[in-house]
């Protein structure tokens, strides 16, 4: 059931093509729209990557006009990480796509349905948060 609905999704989604980003580019400006402000090294971690990865990486979303590096005022050799006007843009763009796509699919489904998704859904959102605090808390007591 998992790999069906994450492989629908897949198929409904790569309807809205992130293009010109890729995957690997979706993932930074998604995470600089969380964590405006961020550093390389710590948008490096972040990704489990290598800081002269994320920095060609970013060096290509720059290029692109999404991100936008800003030397930070507290220590001249660390750089912060935005997203630009464009990047805000262009992710808010790839959300309308994507709803558009799955609001498609649901008004195809008859209201009963609907409503059970709704239900399952919230199920799911919070079965993971608490997935996500447990994890949290079980890091936290292994790093203490």
């Amino acid at each position: 059931m998992t790999s069906t609905a994450a492989e629908l999704l897949e198929v409904l989604w790569g309807r809205a093509s992130t293009a010109p980003a890729s995957a690997s580019q979706l993932r930074v400006l998604l995470m600089l729209e969380h964590h405006e402000g961020v550093n390389l090294r710590t948008l490096a971690a972040s990704l489990a990557s290598t800081p002269p990865s994320t920095s060609r990486l970013c060096d290509r979303l720059q290029a692109a006009g999404f991100v936008e590096r800003v030397v930070s005022p507290n220590d001249r050799r660390e750089v912060r990480l935005f997203l630009s006007g464009r990047g805000h843009t262009f992710l808010a763009d790839l959300r309308e796509r994507r709803e558009a796509a799955v609001r498609a699919v649901l008004d195809r489904m008859p209201g009963a349905k609907r409503t059970a998704l709704l239900q399952g859904l919230e199920a799911f959102c919070d079965a993971a948060a608490a997935q996500i605090h447990a994890d949290d808390l079980d890091s936290g007591s292994r790093t203490a």
